[in-house]
Protein backbone atom coordinates (compact mmCIF):
# COMPACT_ATOMS: atom_id res chain seq x y z
CA UNK A 1 0.00 0.00 0.00
CA UNK A 2 1.33 3.23 -0.80
CA UNK A 3 2.79 5.26 2.22
CA UNK A 4 0.44 8.49 1.91
CA UNK A 5 -2.65 6.49 1.55
CA UNK A 6 -1.35 4.02 4.69
CA UNK A 7 -1.02 7.14 6.74
CA UNK A 8 -4.36 8.54 5.92
CA UNK A 9 -6.18 5.71 7.24
CA UNK A 10 -4.36 5.41 10.36
CA UNK A 11 -5.19 8.59 10.80
CA UNK A 12 -8.48 8.66 10.33
CA UNK A 13 -8.84 5.39 12.04
CA UNK A 14 -7.82 6.71 15.32
CA UNK A 15 -9.53 10.33 14.41
CA UNK A 16 -13.00 8.76 14.52
CA UNK A 17 -14.89 7.24 16.69
CA UNK A 18 -16.04 4.66 13.91
CA UNK A 19 -16.06 4.47 10.07
CA UNK A 20 -18.28 3.67 7.74
CA UNK A 21 -18.25 1.90 4.61
CA UNK A 22 -20.41 0.78 1.87
CA UNK A 23 -19.42 -1.83 -0.40
CA UNK A 24 -22.01 -2.59 -3.71
CA UNK A 25 -22.77 -6.53 -5.23
CA UNK A 26 -23.56 -5.05 -8.83
CA UNK A 27 -25.45 -7.78 -10.12
CA UNK A 28 -26.03 -7.11 -14.32
CA UNK A 29 -29.07 -8.54 -16.00
CA UNK A 30 -26.62 -11.93 -16.90
CA UNK A 31 -25.64 -11.96 -13.32
CA UNK A 32 -22.40 -11.16 -13.20
CA UNK A 33 -20.58 -8.87 -10.27
CA UNK A 34 -18.59 -5.85 -10.94
CA UNK A 35 -14.97 -6.11 -9.33
CA UNK A 36 -12.60 -3.75 -8.69
CA UNK A 37 -8.45 -3.66 -8.33
CA UNK A 38 -7.35 -0.79 -6.48
CA UNK A 39 -3.83 0.81 -6.92
CA UNK A 40 -3.40 0.79 -2.99
CA UNK A 41 -3.99 -2.80 -1.77
CA UNK A 42 -3.94 -6.10 -3.59
CA UNK A 43 -6.69 -7.82 -4.72
CA UNK A 44 -10.24 -7.76 -6.38
CA UNK A 45 -13.15 -6.31 -4.42
CA UNK A 46 -16.75 -5.38 -4.79
CA UNK A 47 -17.17 -1.66 -4.79
CA UNK A 48 -17.23 0.89 -2.72
CA UNK A 49 -15.86 3.32 -0.40
CA UNK A 50 -16.65 5.83 2.75
CA UNK A 51 -19.79 7.63 3.74
CA UNK A 52 -18.74 11.33 3.81
CA UNK A 53 -20.32 13.52 6.72
CA UNK A 54 -23.71 14.24 6.11
CA UNK A 55 -24.12 11.62 3.47
CA UNK A 56 -26.59 8.51 3.65
CA UNK A 57 -25.05 5.41 2.98
CA UNK A 58 -27.21 4.72 -0.40
CA UNK A 59 -25.86 8.06 -1.59
CA UNK A 60 -22.35 6.77 -0.74
CA UNK A 61 -22.88 3.58 -2.71
CA UNK A 62 -24.32 5.20 -5.90
CA UNK A 63 -21.76 8.09 -5.98
CA UNK A 64 -19.05 4.98 -5.38
CA UNK A 65 -20.47 2.78 -8.06
CA UNK A 66 -20.54 5.41 -10.20
CA UNK A 67 -16.81 6.69 -9.69
CA UNK A 68 -15.24 3.80 -9.58
CA UNK A 69 -17.06 2.18 -12.34
CA UNK A 70 -19.45 4.28 -13.74
CA UNK A 71 -22.04 1.95 -12.84
CA UNK A 72 -25.94 3.03 -13.13
CA UNK A 73 -28.50 1.21 -10.76
CA UNK A 74 -31.38 -0.88 -13.02
CA UNK A 75 -33.32 -1.09 -9.47
CA UNK A 76 -33.35 -0.13 -6.00
CA UNK A 77 -30.53 -1.17 -3.36
CA UNK A 78 -31.29 -4.02 -1.38
CA UNK A 79 -29.91 -3.79 2.03
CA UNK A 80 -27.78 -7.20 2.87
CA UNK A 81 -25.95 -6.44 5.77
CA UNK A 82 -23.57 -4.88 8.25
CA UNK A 83 -20.12 -6.12 8.97
CA UNK A 84 -17.76 -5.33 11.16
CA UNK A 85 -14.06 -5.47 9.12
CA UNK A 86 -11.43 -6.11 12.26
CA UNK A 87 -9.29 -6.52 9.16
CA UNK A 88 -8.72 -2.97 9.18
CA UNK A 89 -9.67 -1.73 12.92
CA UNK A 90 -12.15 -2.98 15.58
CA UNK A 91 -13.92 0.45 14.67
CA UNK A 92 -14.14 0.00 10.81
CA UNK A 93 -17.95 -1.29 9.81
CA UNK A 94 -19.43 -2.27 6.03
CA UNK A 95 -22.93 -1.61 4.70
CA UNK A 96 -23.39 -3.99 1.84
CA UNK A 97 -26.07 -3.81 -0.76
CA UNK A 98 -27.04 -5.82 -3.46
CA UNK A 99 -27.56 -4.13 -6.70
CA UNK A 100 -29.57 -5.69 -9.52
CA UNK A 101 -29.68 -5.09 -13.01
CA UNK A 102 -26.76 -2.79 -13.15
CA UNK A 103 -25.13 -1.31 -16.22
CA UNK A 104 -21.97 0.46 -17.21
CA UNK A 105 -23.56 3.45 -18.42
CA UNK A 106 -19.97 5.64 -18.02
CA UNK A 107 -16.99 3.02 -18.27
CA UNK A 108 -14.05 4.78 -16.78
CA UNK A 109 -10.94 5.65 -17.76
CA UNK A 110 -8.65 2.64 -16.18
CA UNK A 111 -5.91 2.67 -15.28
CA UNK A 112 -6.34 5.93 -12.95
CA UNK A 113 -4.62 6.98 -9.62
CA UNK A 114 -7.09 4.73 -7.88
CA UNK A 115 -8.68 1.68 -9.83
CA UNK A 116 -6.25 -0.42 -12.02
CA UNK A 117 -8.72 -2.48 -13.31
CA UNK A 118 -12.39 -3.46 -13.37
CA UNK A 119 -15.23 -5.66 -14.93
CA UNK A 120 -18.26 -8.48 -14.49
CA UNK A 121 -17.35 -11.76 -13.88
CA UNK A 122 -19.60 -14.84 -13.39
CA UNK A 123 -19.55 -15.54 -9.73
CA UNK A 124 -18.35 -18.86 -10.57
CA UNK A 125 -15.45 -17.27 -12.73
CA UNK A 126 -14.28 -14.41 -10.30
CA UNK A 127 -10.74 -13.60 -10.97
CA UNK A 128 -7.53 -15.07 -9.87
CA UNK A 129 -6.87 -12.46 -6.38
CA UNK A 130 -10.76 -11.60 -5.71
CA UNK A 131 -10.44 -11.12 -1.94
CA UNK A 132 -11.87 -13.59 1.04
CA UNK A 133 -14.25 -10.86 1.71
CA UNK A 134 -15.62 -10.91 -1.39
CA UNK A 135 -15.63 -14.26 -1.98
CA UNK A 136 -18.19 -14.79 1.21
CA UNK A 137 -20.55 -11.93 0.63
CA UNK A 138 -21.19 -13.76 -3.27
CA UNK A 139 -21.87 -16.75 -1.32
CA UNK A 140 -23.88 -15.54 1.63
CA UNK A 141 -25.98 -13.58 -1.34
CA UNK A 142 -25.81 -17.73 -2.66
CA UNK A 143 -27.25 -18.97 0.41
CA UNK A 144 -24.21 -19.65 2.53
CA UNK A 145 -24.88 -18.54 6.38
CA UNK A 146 -23.97 -15.10 6.84
CA UNK A 147 -21.15 -13.87 9.19
CA UNK A 148 -21.14 -10.33 11.11
CA UNK A 149 -17.55 -10.26 10.68
CA UNK A 150 -16.38 -9.09 7.27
Amino acid sequence: MRLPIRLFLQYASLRRGITLGVRGVALDDRGRVFLVRHSYVPGWYLPGGGVELGETVEAALIRELMEEGGIALGEAPELFGIYLNRAVSVRDHVVVYVCRRCRQVKPPHLPNLEILEAGFFAPDALPQGATEGTRRRLAEIAGAARSPEW
